[in-house]
């Protein structure tokens, strides 16, 4: 038998391993952002594809919607099954090979010859993005204290809302600056999520113990005996079986009432990632930016308000409304529909561009206070499985919102009718959140 740690054995840090766990703290932090900085090239890169697509193939708006519901679909299916995956086999491994399963199904996507073979590997390649997230989250659960969760989900999201800007940017290179067609976009991006998995793997280690450290305080099980007993995690080893963790989590009210809410949300948030790149394309956008900006960059002000919105939403969560998640939730909700209404009475105003970067900022940003939800109500231990769940109905409902926008905007002939209606998914998401009140 080996010897015991004398880390671990004592129950606390000797002084001078302070500073270095904080180290390994953030080292862990940042790999998962650099690896999910990377993730959005693999998925957000669709609206820049779909005048392209529409132009060779002679698809409806509507039968584009339905395609981006496959991948949308099959990522919630993902979701609720590889959630549980991180807590099984661990956040490290699974999330590495997403990145690496999601490159491929991207080059398969590149050389599609009609809707089917375009809609069918985009779908799958949603179920590889799955891997992703609710793993990495799985993994910071371990490293981050209950404390400090808002701020740490708050930073893992702005890497998320910083790989939406580099998804934008790097199809319109392709597209407008390489001059290259709209299958290159599944090609050429994608590399950079390759390398991001590569790196995470060799960088990130699954648990403090993993590096000599202790665990710090992470979550319900954690701190209540009989619950870890019960739950068969005692003893810090993670025993519990993959139908227990599903239970536990399906039988939280508060998270059912949180995944709904997220789904109108990220409803609104997809109803602006993949749809507004069209608007800016559109001729009402091209008139009014003749001789100032290339439209298709204007676009990228919801991204970047989409980054700054995450990073401060959770830090308010923490610090504004002593970590009561709903209240952050229902304030940046609600002045998001205020913004998306905006950019519907202004669609070709020049003052769009800093009301598109506020739609951003206050759709997106509610994201890091939705994902700290997960572990705050049901532990560390089942962060994975609840963060899985939460995001399975978190697309299910955004996959529903797809097709209905492509549908009005071919019958309206107006693609800035999807703002209201992004503005409506917005009340909706923040009426639900009154009721996550802990």
């Amino acid at each position: 038998m080996q010897a015991a740690n004398p880390i671990l054995q004592a129950g606390t840090y000797a002084r001078p391993l302070d500073n270095s766990f904080r180290k390994a703290q953030w080292r862990m932090l940042l790999a998962a952002m650099f690896c999910y900085f990377f993730f959005y090239t693999g998925r957000q890169t669709f609206g820049f594809a779909i005048p392209g697509i529409q132009k060779e193939f002679g698809l409806s708006k509507e039968m584009l919607g339905w395609a981006s519901t496959s991948l949308l679909w099959c990522y919630a299916v993902g979701q609720a099954i590889n959630g549980n995956l991180g807590d099984k086999f661990g956040g490290r491994r699974v999330m590495t090979a997403g990145a690496i399963l999601s490159c491929a199904a991207n080059w398969v996507v590149s050389f599609a010859v009609g809707f089917k073979s375009l809609a069918i590997p985009w779908g799958i390649n949603g179920y590889f993005q799955a891997l992703g997230w609710a793993p990495g989250s799985r993994l910071l659960s371990n490293w981050w204290g209950a404390g400090e969760r808002g701020k740490v989900y708050g930073f893992y999201v702005f890497a998320a809302g910083c790989a939406s800007v580099l998804s934008f940017v790097t199809s319109i290179i392709v597209v407008n600056v390489l001059h290259l067609d709209w299958r290159w976009i599944f090609r050429l991006p994608v590399l950079l999520m390759l390398v991001g998995g590569i790196a995470f793997y060799l960088i990130a280690r699954e648990r403090p113990e993993d590096l000599g450290f202790k665990s710090p305080d992470t979550g319900v099980a954690n701190n209540n005996p009989q619950e870890a007993e019960k739950a068969g995690v005692a003893d810090g080893e993670p025993q519990e079986s993959s139908w227990s963790r599903y239970k536990a989590v399906l039988s939280n009210p508060k998270l059912m009432i949180a995944a709904l809410a997220i789904g109108f949300q990220n409803a609104a948030r997809y109803g602006l990632i993949v749809w507004v790149p069209v608007h800016f394309l559109g001729k009402d956008w091209a008139k009014a930016a003749d001789g100032m900006i290339d439209p298709a960059w204007i676009s990228v002000a919801l991204p970047v308000g989409m980054a700054f919105g995450a990073l401060t939403n959770g830090w308010i969560s923490d610090k504004v409304f002593g970590s009561k998640r709903y209240k952050a939730i229902v304030l940046y909700m609600l002045l998001g529909a205020i913004a998306s209404m905006g950019m519907y009475l202004l669609p070709t105003s020049i003052l769009g561009l800093g009301l598109l970067f506020l739609a951003g900022f206050f759709v997106y940003g509610p994201a890091s206070s939705f994902w700290a939800l997960c572990p705050d109500l049901v532990g560390a231990k089942r962060a994975g499985t609840a963060t899985g769940v939460m995001n399975f109905f978190s697309y299910l409902l955004a996959g529903l919102g797809e097709p209905l926008i492509g549908r009005m905007l071919d019958h309206s002939g107006s693609t800035s009718v999807v703002f209201p209606i992004v503005a409506a998914s917005c009340l909706i998401s923040a009426f639900i959140a009154l009721f996550i009140r802990r």
